[in-house]
């Protein structure tokens, strides 16, 4: 039976304020509070609330036949959990209903596995932790930023116990191949690899509401059509996309969420299912490996890493960036740790870009590239001169990690000595309570009967009186 298995992202990017270079050294804070908070209240309000009511809706009446599916980055947690509960309400209801799979991905929503593979399974697990702790499962299938993927990253992956792992289903890759078949990792077979329908997704995410568009105006029914016109033998047709995309990209005016509604009962008219991507690679079979020798993603037709780091200005903030992640990996600092999440998240390097891909670009605060580019090294150089105050910076990390594991091993021991410690001070308040002389039966019994004589002439004072 064909399955269609929709999926949505959920990331916000964090916005710097404009920082000088006279404010390296003076001043930590890099962010501009109330653009963040403005435009979590406008994604919210124009999209989120709205898309997840709908799916909600969905799940509902479909009596468990409608699966969606999320990934939510750690930083938009954050800043849905500061700005705008009430969608953090909301999906809690969509997890209620039993129809949603959470799935994991980089905490930062960042490049750290095209960089760091310490720093990439770090940030990973922290963020799996965070869905288990959120909606009571530990997610069991990854997407990557931007739906990066190679062969490589594949490997990482498998090895953290993933059982699938969604990216593009990119021309450059699958050449003659369909997008709508299990494939698997050519380096670890155990890990399973769903190719988004680039097509299908964008005709929902890009062409909707385009009036110039030859499908326009596009209907549930068409569009289920479309899906039951493919090979009979095509089992999963992937439909990847960003949340924001029902609402912002796509206005709820266009009737963007009457059409999303309409699907499930049109594709049950049809014979065709919903699953979540645990549900498909559980239940379908890979055909055959899929190699991706370089990373691909779901960005820009090239489908590659060279919106973020195809031009000098971005390497070189990349590789300065990435110059300290072993001391970053290393510390403890809270401070530290957040502005290293706030600082990897990757739309910092994609405002830098010089490519002309025929789409406007929100640059922000930003007139171009270069004053990205020059306003995100200002940050880094004071965030840079923070992390090797803590670390000097002519001490090797292979020196650092050794004294650190020193210094962890010397608490550990400390704490085992209190431990033990705690455990005599114990035994001898045992030891001495059982040293304690008890009290003379015989005393008790006299001193009982001495009350009472002495209570008896009390009374019989009284009488006489």
């Amino acid at each position: 039976m064909r399955t269609i298995c929709l999926y949505f992202e959920i990331h916000q990017i964090i916005h710097l304020k404009r920082y000088r270079f006279f404010d390296i050294g003076a001043d930590h804070y890099y962010y501009d509070d109330y653009a963040n908070e403005t435009g979590m209240n406008e994604v919210a309000e124009r999209s989120y609330i709205p898309a997840l009511s709908a799916l909600i809706e969905m799940a509902k009446k479909s009596a468990g036949a409608f699966k969606v599916a999320l990934s939510i980055s750690g930083v938009a947690l954050e800043q849905l959990e500061i700005h705008a509960p009430a969608v953090i309400d909301l999906l809690h209801q969509l997890n209620d209903t039993g129809c949603c799979e959470f799935l994991a991905e980089p905490y930062s929503h960042g490049l750290s596995s095209l960089a760091n593979e310490e720093c990439f399974r770090e940030e990973v697990l922290r963020q799996s932790d965070k869905m288990k702790q959120m909606f009571g499962k530990a997610p069991k299938v990854f997407r990557n930023s931007s739906l990066i993927y190679s062969d490589e990253i594949g490997a990482m992956i498998a090895s953290m116990g993933f059982k699938g792992v969604l990216t593009e289903g990119a021309k450059h890759i699958l050449g003659w191949k369909s997008p709508h078949y299990v494939y698997h990792c050519s380096q670890a077979p155990s890990l399973k690899v769903l190719l988004r329908d680039f097509k299908l997704s964008d005709d929902i995410s890009l062409r909707f509401s385009n009036s110039d568009w030859s499908e326009y105006p596009l209907f549930a029914d068409k569009y289920i059509g479309w899906i039951d016109a493919l090979p009979q033998d095509e089992q999963v047709i992937n439909i990847f996309m960003e949340l924001s995309a029902l609402g912002m990209d796509q206005p709820l005016s266009s009737n963007i969420l009457e059409f999303l509604k309409a699907l499930p009962f049109c594709a049950k008219e049809r014979g065709i299912t919903f699953s979540t991507p645990s549900e498909v690679v559980t239940k379908l079979k890979s055909i055959s490996p899929i190699e991706v020798s370089y990373p691909l993603s779901w960005v820009d037709e090239e489908r590659d890493t060279s919106s973020w780091l195809g031009n000098v200005l971005q390497r070189e903030a990349f590789n300065k960036l990435y110059s300290v992640a072993e001391r970053v990996h290393l510390c403890d600092d809270r401070r530290i740790k957040q502005d290293w999440d706030y600082l990897q998240a990757s739309n910092n390097f994609r405002f830098m870009t010089t490519k002309n891909t025929g789409l406007w670009l929100n640059r922000g605060i930003y007139d171009s590239p270069y004053d990205a580019f020059t306003n995100y090294m200002n940050i880094l150089g004071d965030f840079i001169k923070r992390v090797n105050a803590l670390y000097p910076e002519d001490m090797d990390n292979e020196e650092l990690n050794s004294l650190l594991t020193t210094i962890k091993n010397q608490g550990e021991e400390i704490s085992a000595l209190h431990k033990e410690l705690d455990k005599e001070v114990v035994k001898v308040e045992k030891v001495a309570k059982a040293a304690k002389p008890k009290a003379d039966p015989a005393k008790k019994v006299a001193k009982t009967a001495s009350k009472k004589v002495a209570t008896k002439k009390i009374a019989t004072k009284k009488e006489v009186e």
